[in-house]
């Protein structure tokens, strides 16, 4: 290890202990050659995930995509920042799991729509809209089928809309 100051080669480590983390051994050094101090961290080296795309691109994985994604979908929603932190933190932790250096994008939207049908189902509809790109409106009610068979309940009844005819004009009733 070098020091960073006068670049001389030789130093010593005066203190080591795990960092907050856990995750990394930081030590204090003191150069040999001009008495100067700094600090080193010593972290596991990871080789980084890459997504492949559908179009066979590749990029790296990146945890904020995945959330602003899901803050997309929720817009508007009850659904807590930290609700969306955890899914994102799921999806993390399975793609870590069971993959070592490249994850299929389709296996991250299943993930995160999995997770999301159980937080907002309104979200749910919305993240699977712009993911699974549907063609026509019936590749679209195929989707939501199931999730009104499922018993999505609305939090409160809704009055049914008085029809209007024209400019706002209330339509007269038949006699």
């Amino acid at each position: 290890m070098r020091c960073p100051f006068c670049k001389a080669g030789n130093n010593r480590v005066l203190d080591s202990r795990a960092s907050a983390d856990g995750f990394a051994i930081r030590r204090r050094r003191e150069c040999t050659a001009c008495g100067r101090r700094f600090t080193t961290y010593e972290r596991i080296e990871e080789s980084p995930i890459r997504v492949v795309k559908k179009d066979g691109s590749r990029e790296p994985f990146e945890r904020r995509k995945i959330l602003m994604g899901l803050l997309k979908a929720c817009e508007k929603r009850p659904v807590s920042m930290d609700t969306l932190e955890k899914i994102v933190t799921s999806v993390d932790q399975t793609v870590a799991d069971q993959f070592e250096r490249e994850v299929p994008s389709q296996f991250i939207g299943r993930l995160c729509m999995r997770e999301l049908r159980k937080a907002d189902k309104v979200g749910y509809v919305r993240f699977a809209s712009v993911y699974r790109d549907f063609k026509d409106v019936a590749e679209f009610v195929d989707e939501v089928k199931p999730l009104l068979r499922t018993g999505a309940k609305r939090s409160k009844p809704r009055a049914p809309a008085a029809k209007t005819q024209g400019k706002g004009r209330k339509k007269k009733p038949k006699k």
